[in-house]
Formats: structure tokens, C-alpha cells, sequence
């Protein structure tokens, strides 16, 4: 949308083009844009159409310089409303008030400075003298005036969610035998910013090695949140917390990253989002610290780690920044007029840096995103890492997800078992590559095995539901050339992507389905049983009486024969991609229940839920055996 005399309006699609997204994103603070929509696919907006067929040469700063028929002058309606997407990567020194990026202000990077240090440095580093990058340097800040309010701006810019107090003699000690170049002074922060640039502070100017003579350099020292916790004392007080605290009451859901995600809170035993109204970085680093990170490096508005399902509990969030909870933080609850999951909120927070993407690599693929997975072992200070491969065997989806976390690439697109050699020298030969033929003389681990292969997508988080495979590149499972069929186990293909099971109080099956993603049949029912089906070729599943399977060409229904079912009361289950053959970005919203009744003749269908959408309490009192599945499908 574009403001034009004082007024919001959108713009048509006609003869939209790749290169005006460009100029808008460029104009937005983004580097570029990766793609963009028609026909209002991100929600027909409302009022005027400021601009129709407009053609931008792809120099300009503002879309209003491009090309166009005039203001206000459109043949269109809202159902041609365009939209754009744009690269996560931010314009170095944009500013706006929910991104900070820091490259071009006086202050650029800061970091922690470790002097204790035994052989191998242990990462996280979570204590040292702050330091900040200045020209082609790092110099020091004097800590006349400090105190923990800047010291907790400085851990959440390192990915810390607390501070806490530092043995300053020692440092004291340390520091007068060094030679020392200050820069900064009279730092005073609030403890609420993101970034040590949004304090106030003095530089210093001319020589600044006499600088600060009643003080020393700042020194802080961080509390690390629970998963990135060192130490066997420190992760059993974490622990501790956690079980006295219970189940946390927010979550982040949908990013390819550690620390970001939409933002979901626990509310009335069911979880739901929250509407980006007045979302800003002070609420969004609330959230963050709550989970154990570091301050926000941005606010996400507009569904940009996609769209939640179930209800939208808040609406309006308005944190100071010193909350110890969002649920401290004043809110409107939501009505049903206000918001919609097209504007569910989202965060990217700091985390500390672990040094995980030096322990991987991917060799031989046609990009950085894509190749034979590889890992280093025995890579320390000044050691030269010895990089191996790893097994194919049993690699597939949920562990090329991790290796591509751990890359900082996003989502997994395929997770490929490739090739059949017996030795590294055949497999590295299979490459493509200068990089790749150059690593035979490396070494491996499982001689005789599969090698694996991974590719991350470019663009994240939108990952697809389904993904393309490319060309002899997907294995499908052998599990199903057994095939056929026992009564109530009603198998079609060799590429199940659906499970439907009718369970006991007990968790035994008494009725199973799987759904198959082609071989639709048509079968018979027992005699004097008529097909009974109401579902259209894009219509629901369907259990019936008497019947095996009522496929026909034009029916996608899936049918659970209960013919021998005893009346009682039951559990309808249904989990999609069982066996996480098809990349997604959740997984754990894949299975849904339902209590089911049956009498005989009728069967009642109630009280259907996501695996994920309750709390743990409510999902004990919904299931009352172990043999039904929650979050983790297996």
C-alpha cells in the first residue's frame, strides 16, 4: 500500500513486474525483492487504487517516480490488489522502528571480549570486556558511570536473556598491564533498547589512551538462557526452573531459525497468535528474553513467518521492555472484528554465537545451498578440522532440517540418500564440481554406505507443503509392497501420506486407512451394502458400514471400514506425512483427533483438535492411553 494525500491506498497488478517489487522493497529498507503476487493474493485492501500500470526502470527510489498512468487513475478493483516479497536482508543503515541495523551508525559492532580462556575457548562466550568495533580496530568503553542496565543491553545484543554481577578486581587487575584505546563514555541506557546504539554516550576525541583514569573498561557477564547453557550445575538449575515454572505459556512457531518464529501463547488451554497492532521491538524482546534469547532484532508484522491456525488471543501489546513475561504486558483481548492470522506477529531474536556452521559443510552441489553433507572433527583453536561424510542410512527429511539449521540456510528442501559407493573416492567422484572432485582425498566413516545429500532452499521461511523431487532423486519407501490386506488395512500405493486410525480407549486399532497419493480403485461393498459416500472430488473423508473402500476416479474420499467395530466410544486419528517424506516448516501440527462415538448404526464425530493446539494438561484429559500421538509423530 502507498500513502498519497493523505490517504492508504493499493495498486493493480496490470503489467506488474518483478522490477517494480524491486523499488518497493528497495524503499521498504530490504535489498531486493524475490517475488510478487497478483490478484490480491495477500487480501483485497480497501478504499482508493492509487497506481495502475506502472513500469519502473528499476533506479528509482520510490514506486511514485515510476512510470504510471496517475494518480488515482485505475480501471481495477481490489480483487487485482498487487504484492510483493522481499528478501530478509535489510539496506546496511536503514532505520525504522522496528529493525535496527547498526553497520552505518557511530556505534557498529560490539562484542564480549573473553581474558580467562582454558586451552580451548567455550563458547558461548558469556563474560568479557565490551568492546566496539571503531574504524579497523576494537576499542573499549570506560565503565565510569555503568551499571546494569547497560550491562543487560550489552547480553541482550549477545543473545543473553539476563545480567549478572562480575568480579571486577580481577579485571581491575588484568587490565592495567594492558594498553587500552577508549572510545566511549558515559554510556546510559534504560536496560529496554535493543542496541547499545539507542543509548546515550559521549565519545571520546584526541588521545584516548589517557582517557578514563578513574575507571576501567566495561566488563559484563551474562546468564545464558536454558539451551545454551554450559556446565552441569548451571543446566540442573535451569531444569529446575523449568519443572517448577511448568509448560511455558509462549512458543515460537514456523522459523527456519533458532530464536524466531510467529509468536503463540497458551490461553484457556488452547494456543493461539497475536495480532501485530502496535507490535514493536520492546514486546518482541520480551518475548525473547521470556524464551531463554537475547533482545529482538526485529519485530515481524504481516504473517511473516506465516499464518497460525486456531484463535487470536491478543490483540495491541504494549511492553515497556522490563516485563519479565508478555503476559505482564498491557493488551487488548481480541474480537472478532479486529484481526485476522494475515497479521499474526512474529519475532528474530539474538542468540549467542556457538560457532555450529563451522562444524558442517556442504560439498559438491551446483550452490551453497545444496551438496554431500560433510563434518569436521577435532576442530579447535588453531587446529586444523578433519572433515568426514556421513551414513545415508536413515538420513531423510527431519535430519537435513537440522543440518540446514545448523548452516544458517533456512528450511530443508530435500534430504537425499545419493549414490551407492563403496568407497569416498567413487563418491566424491560422482561430484560435479572443482570443489567437490577436490575432497578424495579426505576420509569417511560407513565404507559401503550411502552418502548423504542435502538442499536448502533459497528463500525462507515460506517453505511449500509439497515439494518437487528432482529426478531419480526421491527414495520411495518399500513398505508397502506388502500390501493388501488383512480385513480394516486398506493400503494403495507405495507413497502413504495420510494415516487414519480408529483407536481404543486403550490405544489398540481397531480400523486403519491409509491414503495413498495416486491408485485410486474402485471396490465393492458386501452384498445387499449400497456405496454410500456424500464428498465431492475435493470433499471430506468418510467412515462407513459394511464396505472395504469406496474409491472411484472422481471421488478423493478415504474410507475406514468398521464392519466388525463393536459399539463404544473411540478415537478417530488422522497424521499427514507420517514418515516426513515431504519438507515442511512444522511438523508438529500434522496430526488431528477426534472422539468418536459409535452406536452401531451411527457414528458422532467431536471434539476435534490439532496435535499441537492444546496444553499439555488439556491433552492428558483428552487422552487417557499411550497409544495416541500428540505432538511427536513415530
Amino acid at each position: 500500500e502507498v500513502f498519497y494525500n493523505d490517504e492508504w491506498g493499493t495498486i493493480c497488478d496490470d503489467d506488474f513486474t518483478l522490477g517494480n517489487a524491486h523499488v518497493l522493497c528497495r524503499h521498504l529498507g530490504f535489498v531486493a525483492a524475490t517475488g510478487w503476487a497478483h490478484s490480491a493474493k495477500y487480501g483485497k485492501g480497501v478504499g482508493r487504487i492509487w497506481l495502475d500500470n506502472v513500469n519502473c526502470a528499476g533506479s528509482e527510489k520510490s514506486i511514485g517516480d515510476c512510470k504510471h498512468r496517475g494518480w488515482g487513475n485505475s480501471d481495477c478493483s481490489h480483487e487485482e490488489d498487487a504484492g510483493v516479497v522481499c528478501k530478509d536482508e535489510r539496506i546496511p543503515g536503514f532505520k525504522d522502528s522496528n529493525v535496527i541495523e547498526v553497520r552505518k551508525l557511530h556505534v557498529e559492532e560490539v562484542r564480549l571480549r573473553p581474558v580467562v580462556s582454558g586451552g580451548r575457548r567455550q563458547l558461548p562466550v558469556t563474560e568479557g570486556i565490551v568492546e566496539v568495533r571503531y574504524k579497523d580496530s576494537w576499542a573499549q568503553i570506560c565503565d565510569q558511570g555503568w551499571d546494569s542496565h547497560n550491562s543487560r543491553v550489552i547480553c541482550g545484543m549477545m543473545g543473553f536473556p539476563a545480567e549478572k554481577k562480575v568480579n571486577r578486581n580481577f579485571y581491575k587487575l588484568f587490565t592495567e598491564r594492558q594498553q587500552l584505546n577508549y572510545r566511549l563514555h558515559s554510556v546510559s541506557c534504560t536496560g529496554t533498547e535493543v542496541h547499545l546504539s539507542m543509548c546515550s554516550f559521549e565519545f571520546y576525541r584526541g588521545n584516548s589512551s589517557a582517557a578514563c583514569r578513574a575507571g576501567m573498561p566495561a566488563v559484563v557477564s551474562c546468564v545464558p538462557g536454558p539451551l545454551f547453557a554450559t556446565g552441569n550445575a548451571h543446566k540442573k538449575k535451569q531444569r529446575q526452573q523449568q519443572q517448577q515454572q511448568g509448560q511455558p505459556r509462549i512458543r515460537l512457531k514456523g522459523g527456519a531459525r533458532i530464536g524466531e518464529g510467529r509468536v503463540e501463547v497458551l490461553k484457556s488451554s488452547e494456543w493461539g497468535t497475536i495480532c501485530d497492532d502496535r507490535w514493536n521491538l520492546q514486546s518482541a524482546s520480551v518475548v525473547c528474553r521470556e524464551l531463554g534469547f537475547g533482545s529482538a532484532k526485529e519485530a515481524l508484522t504481516g504473517a511473516r513467518m506465516g499464518q497460525g491456525t486456531g484463535p487470536i488471543h491478543l490483540n495491541e501489546v504494549q511492553c515497556r521492555g522490563t516485563e519479565k513475561s508478555l503476559w505482564n504486558c498491557p493488551f487488548r483481548n481480541i474480537t472478532q472484528e479486529d484481526c485476522k492470522h494475515t497479521e499474526d506477529a512474529a519475532v528474530r531474536c539474538n542468540i549467542p554465537y556457538m560457532g555450529y556452521e563451522n562444524l558442517i559443510r556442504l560439498s559438491g552441489g551446483r550452490s551453497r545451498f545444496e551438496g554431500r553433507v560433510e563434518v569436521a572433527v577435532g576442530a579447535g583453536d588453531g587446529d586444523q578440522p578433519r572433515w568426514g561424510l556421513v551414513c545415508g542410512e536413515g538420513w531423510g527429511t527431519l535430519e537435513a532440517m537440522v543440518a540446514c539449521r545448523q548452516l544458517g540456510l533456512g528450511f530443508a528442501n530435500h534430504g537425499l540418500q545419493v549414490g551407492a559407493s563403496t568407497s569416498l573416492a567413487r563418491a566424491a567422484a560422482t561430484t560435479t564440481t572443482a570443489h567437490g572432485a577436490g575432497d578424495r582425498d579426505g576420509w569417511g566413516w560407513g565404507q559401503g554406505r550411502r552418502w548423504h545429500s542435502l538442499g536448502c532452499p533459497l528463500t525462507a521461511p515460506g517453505l511449500p507443503r509439497r515439494s518437487a523431487w528432482p529426478a531419480g532423486g526421491r527414495s520411495l519407501r518399500g513398505s508397502l509392497q506388502q500390501v493388501v490386506a488383512p480385513s480394516h488395512r486398506h493400503y494403495h500405493s507405495m507413497d502413504i501420506f495420510t494415516h487414519y486410525d480408529i483407536l481404543t480407549p486403550n490405544g489398540t486399532k481397531v480400523a486403519e486407512g491409509h491414503k495413498a497419493s495416486f491408485c485410486l480403485e474402485d471396490t465393492e461393498c458386501e452384498e445387499d451394502v449400497a456405496k454410500r459416500y456424500e464428498c465431492a472430488n475435493f470433499g471430506e473423508q468418510g467412515i462407513t458400514v459394511g464396505c472395504w473402500d469406496l474409491y472411484r476416479h472422481d471421488i478423493d474420499c478415504q474410507w475406514i471400514d468398521i464392519t466388525d467395530v463393536k459399539p463404544g466410544n473411540y478415537i478417530l486419528q488422522v497424521v499427514i506425512n507420517p514418515n516426513f517424506e515431504v519438507a515442511e516448516s512444522d511438523f508438529t501440527n500434522n496430526a488431528m483427533k477426534c472422539n468418536c462415538k459409535y452406536d452401531g448404526h451411527r457414528i458422532w464425530v467431536h471434539s476435534c483438535h490439532i496435535g499441537d493446539a492444546l496444553s499439555e494438561e488439556a491433552n492428558k484429559r483428552f487422552e487417557q492411553y499411550p497409544g495416541q500421538l500428540n505432538n511427536q509423530i513415530s
